[in-house]
């Protein structure tokens, strides 16, 4: 995905998504992976959504990737189950189903800027002489090179 756009990587984290949500209905219709059809279901989108979630996260920070996945994932399930008849409808359900989806386009209207880089994309670095990031102890005191184990 080295030549992937942020665009095409929201497109798969959205089809993970999906898939997120068909491998979650057909485990509740596997009978705890008793029967055959649902099971193996169960297993191959569950092995591509998460296949799609680690492409997705190679452009989409992390935390982002994996709020939308869930978010979306189980509104879709939740959907689906209220759609067959599987889950009672509620108007309150419906409600807080639409501001998890809402939420998670709001995570998509966000800046894309990894957090850490500056702006030519370099790591921010607070310890230059070191190379690494400053790291502090407890009581405060900056430690040296000796614990960190060099």
């Amino acid at each position: 995905m080295s030549r992937t756009t942020s665009g095409t990587a929201w497109v798969i984290l959205l089809a993970s998504a999906v898939l997120e949500a068909v491998w979650a209905t057909a485990l509740g219709m596997s009978d705890g992976l008793t029967r055959q059809g649902p099971s193996l279901v169960f297993l191959a989108a569950a092995g591509l959504s998460m296949y799609g979630l680690g492409l997705a996260v190679k452009r989409i920070p992390l935390g982002t990737a994996y709020a939308v996945w869930v978010g979306i994932g189980a509104a879709l399930t939740v959907g689906w189950a209220m759609a067959t008849g599987a889950e009672p409808v509620n108007a309150l359900k419906v409600l807080f189903i639409a501001g998890i989806v809402g939420c998670a386009a709001g995570l998509k209207l966000l800046p894309a800027k990894p957090a850490g880089k500056q702006a030519g994309g370099e790591p921010a670095v607070s310890d230059p002489a070191a190379g690494r990031p400053a790291v502090s102890e407890p009581d405060g005191v900056k430690p040296g090179p000796a614990s960190h184990g060099e």
